[in-house]
């Protein structure tokens, strides 16, 4: 990301005091502007990090606007904008784009457009953090990780413009060896409650340490997988076709596979995420309330099983 320009003099951008949209009152004092907002998130999780296909950074919002709420959701659903604007939010970061695809209107007449038209007319920036958060130190599959209690964690795979330590998935070992079935019960009691549960393939007897991650949807990294050597791929979003091929190639009946919500292993990162961009802004000296959506955003309301 190149650097931000946050001196505004020209009259054509605001005059004096004059609040930005959707601002009821004038700049608060001392407040940070939208653009220091991007100077710190890029500190934390680079550009150029991202996926070559991604689409990340700012979508809507002035860098010379002020920020005093910032708040974090794993979409830019209506409802979640809502949540936002509700709060008070100047800012709201998302994981997920709301534009990846290329679009040639954002009327509100479809969802997208409306999203649009309610962040600039409330005021509201929006500015997204997808797979530069999955690769990051301290990121999505990081994350994750910490939570299982993986030790001597690496990437799945290391990222092209990064640190070593940076890269998409994390593989690393348990303290000690532990059943697949007791595992599958410690993976399903750190997310966040979903309708989808988590799915389990192998044997629930079987022991398992060496564990891969990879928040979102992993069924591309399967080759990395195998070649970690891990007894257990936990992952979202696993079809069909990749999972029966998974068993198929498996050694041993190895890696087992853990399917998890796509909404529910990405939740996690929003709470350490808030955490990092508070201390990045606080050490700059800037006081910014951040909170986490309270809005759950995974797409299915109840799932029916055998028995």
């Amino acid at each position: 990301m190149e650097p931000v320009d946050t001196d505004v003099t020209g009259p054509d951008e605001h005059d004096g005091d004059a609040p930005f949209a959707g601002q009821a009152g004038g700049v608060p004092d001392g407040a940070p502007t939208l653009g220091d907002l991007l100077l710190a998130v890029e500190e934390l999780w680079p550009e150029s990090l991202a996926e070559g296909w991604d689409e990340v950074g700012l979508v809507a919002g002035h860098p010379a606007a002020p920020v005093t709420k910032v708040m974090f959701a794993v979409d830019p659903t209506l409802e979640v904008i809502e949540e936002a604007v509700d709060w008070g939010a100047e800012l709201l970061i998302t994981h997920h784009p709301l534009l990846l695809k290329g679009v040639t209107s954002v009327a509100a007449t479809t969802p997208k457009g409306r999203a649009v038209h309610r962040l600039i007319e409330s005021g509201t920036a929006l500015l997204t953090v997808h797979t530069n958060g999955d690769s990051a130190v301290g990121g999505v599959s990081d994350v994750l990780a910490d939570a299982l209690g993986l030790q001597d964690v690496a990437p799945l795979t290391v990222a092209a413009n990064g640190l070593p330590e940076e890269g998409i998935g994390r593989v690393g070992d348990l303290e000690d060896a532990m059943t697949l079935g007791d595992f599958a019960a410690r993976v399903f009691g750190i997310l966040p409650s979903v309708a989808g549960g988590v799915r389990v393939s192998g044997d629930k007897d079987g022991l398992v340490r060496r564990i891969a991650v990879c928040g979102g949807a992993g069924d591309s990294l399967f080759n990395e997988v195998r070649a970690s050597n891990a007894d257990v791929y936990v992952t979202a979003d696993l079809r069909h076709h990749p999972a029966s091929e998974a068993r198929e190639a498996a050694l041993n009946g190895r890696p087992y596979l853990v399917d998890v919500s796509h909404f529910a292993s990405e939740w996690l990162w929003l709470p350490a995420a808030a955490a990092a961009l508070g201390n990045v802004l606080a050490d700059q000296g800037h006081d910014v309330e951040i909170q986490v959506s309270a809005t759950n955003s995974d797409p299915w309301d109840f799932i029916l099983t055998p028995g």
